[in-house]
């Protein structure tokens, strides 16, 4: 068979008379020929430099189409003796791309000064915050894929079935052609502009195996469900990116020890998120828990979140952080007592909340120490909130006072969050006791932390995150030394008033002299005859019956007492 390839300005393409738009032109291919090319691979490639049309660098688009023939045959229709419609297979594609650049304008809210380029400034002006940009990649792939299944129209499965096309007459299948541009990285692409002469491209052409293209088609293909947007799609190209990237780059063990990792932490990501429900679903008593850090845990995640929407994240990460935001708001009701005043509403049509501290929480020494861990803190807290403000005010860039409120607060916390866990700290200081924790929550929080930790030194991370996955470690380490000085001690009586000892029984009874003098083992008592004073058992001697018959001897041997296994055994 032939290669023709042709590009153009055109959707359809039928100027095949046009020497200019013949790119590349390969005679006698085979196919499910692997052998051939100089690499003995099967495969071939082309490089030139493209003349670009006017329409193009004013964002216009750019398209490729191939055809195969067998030998002999010409792709064009308008040459009746060359051209057999059973003989040619077509594909074409737009092979620069459409992405959006986007520009946020950002200035010192004191002085109106920004540090972004004037040209990037009035551009913004005159196409709007977000401008589509036409970029050009200089590889594509071409590949006809090896396969001998009988496909039957109907029955090929999806995404497959948008590249396998019949005929209409004879129900065979053309020879599947795929553009392969799986490994075009993102930052690879460069705009296409009045600057630029010329555009360079290689094509490439090689065989495919069927489950090689199943892979790629896979990966390739977008969902026709696209109810997200072409935003979501252009973010997942771009973390799709970083895979790419670690599967070229990153030596094979050190990925596989990145797969075996990453699938750890989000199974201690899932184990962290039920033990946190089942703790606080199954608590009846507050002693020893910060009801305040509660309310104040809600408020970050409420920062947290307001701050990703102001700032484009990814869906996927929105959608997150605001499961997280529900169930602060969960944990509120199991602290507090939660309640609806119908009589005076909200504006007049919502039903006010009110809160009220539990029972157990306001009966218990841990409201004082809760109030006075929070009033110390305060005295760390706002001076530094004071100071990160006007520093983030006087040097960083903002859109508006709403976002200096945003990014104010978000980096503060991410910061100095970790004084927000000394509270917890406190109470446990006071108490000496560290019983009241969700043990195996903060364990698998702590393992993910260390997780991330190692992440932070392996990809490239913000210096914020960085220092907010050091201060859980800190923290962390912290709980782990209250842990160590406080031991468990079975004797103690804890804040529930539970012991981890069993209850003991009582003292074995006096011995009873019998009327000839002698000594007999007391009988065991009845639990239900022993008296407790001031904490010592005590109960009455028992006469014991004189023996009948007993010798000398015995009568004047004393009985052994009991050892203090058997004691305590009764």
């Amino acid at each position: 068979m032939n290669l023709h390839v042709y590009i153009s300005e055109h959707e359809h393409f039928t100027d095949f008379n046009a020497t200019s738009a013949l790119f590349w032109e390969q005679h006698d291919l085979v196919y499910g020929d692997w052998t051939s090319g100089e690499n003995s691979d099967g495969c071939y490639e082309h490089f030139a430099e493209l003349d670009i049309p006017q329409s193009v660098q004013q964002n216009g688009s750019i398209y490729i189409h191939v055809y195969f023939t067998k030998s002999g045959f010409h792709p064009d229709p308008r040459q009746k003796a060359l051209y057999r419609r059973l003989a040619t297979v077509h594909m074409s594609r737009m092979i620069n791309k459409y992405k959006r650049r986007r520009f946020q304008k950002t200035k010192n809210l004191l002085t109106g000064e920004t540090e972004a380029d004037p040209e990037m400034i009035k551009r913004a002006e005159d196409y709007g915050p977000v401008e589509v940009i036409s970029h050009w990649h200089p590889n594509i792939t071409i590949n006809i894929v090896d396969d001998h299944t009988p496909w039957v129209k109907g029955s090929v499965p999806p995404p497959l079935d948008q590249y396998v096309k019949f005929d209409a007459v004879s129900g065979d299948y053309y020879p599947i052609i795929y553009f392969n541009d799986y490994w075009n990285l993102q930052k690879d692409y460069y705009p296409i502009n009045e600057s630029l002469a010329s555009l360079p491209l290689r094509v490439s052409f090689c065989p495919l195996s069927l489950w090689r293209w199943q892979l790629y088609a896979a990966q390739s293909t977008k969902s026709p469900w696209n109810f997200l947007g072409d935003e979501l799609y252009e973010q997942s190209d771009e973390e799709q990116d970083s895979v790419k990237v670690a599967l070229l780059e990153t030596n094979p063990y050190l990925l596989a020890l990145t797969i075996i990792v990453s699938i750890v932490h989000s199974v201690f990501e899932f184990l962290a998120f039920k033990n946190d429900i089942q703790f606080w679903n199954s608590r009846q008593s507050l002693e020893g828990l910060s009801v305040r850090s509660v309310f104040f845990g809600v408020f970050q995640s409420f920062v947290v979140l307001l701050y990703i929407l102001d700032n484009e994240t990814n869906f996927v990460v929105q959608v997150s952080v605001f499961i997280g935001v529900l169930i602060d708001l969960w944990k509120i009701t199991k602290v507090m007592d939660v309640r609806l005043d119908r009589e005076h509403k909200v504006a007049g049509l919502f039903p006010r909340p009110t809160f009220k501290d539990k029972s157990t929480y306001i009966e218990s020494s841990t409201k004082v120490y809760d109030d006075m861990a929070f009033r110390y803190l305060s005295w760390i807290l706002f001076p530094l909130l004071g100071c990160y403000a006007v520093y983030s005010l006087l040097y960083l860039e903002h859109k508006g006072w709403y976002s200096w409120v945003l990014s104010m607060l978000y980096g503060f916390l991410l910061t100095f969050g970790f004084i927000t866990m000394t509270p917890q700290l406190f109470i446990n200081y006071k108490l000496k006791s560290v019983a009241h924790l969700p043990w195996r929550m903060l364990t698998y929080k702590a393992l993910n932390t260390f997780i991330d930790d190692l992440f932070a030194f392996v990809i490239k991370m913000p210096v914020m995150y960085r220092i907010g996955c050091l201060r859980d470690d800190v923290v962390f380490f912290i709980y782990l030394y209250q842990r160590w000085i406080y031991r468990v001690d079975p004797t103690r009586v804890n804040e529930f008033g539970m012991s981890g000892e069993a209850p003991t029984a009582t003292a074995p009874m006096a011995e009873a002299p019998t009327a000839t003098g002698a000594l007999l083992p007391p009988p065991t008592p009845d639990p239900a005859t022993i008296t407790t004073t001031t904490g010592e058992e005590a109960s009455t001697p028992m006469p014991a019956k004189p023996t009948q018959g007993a010798s000398s001897a015995t009568e004047s041997q004393e009985v052994p007492p009991k050892p203090a296994e058997d004691k305590k055994r009764d």
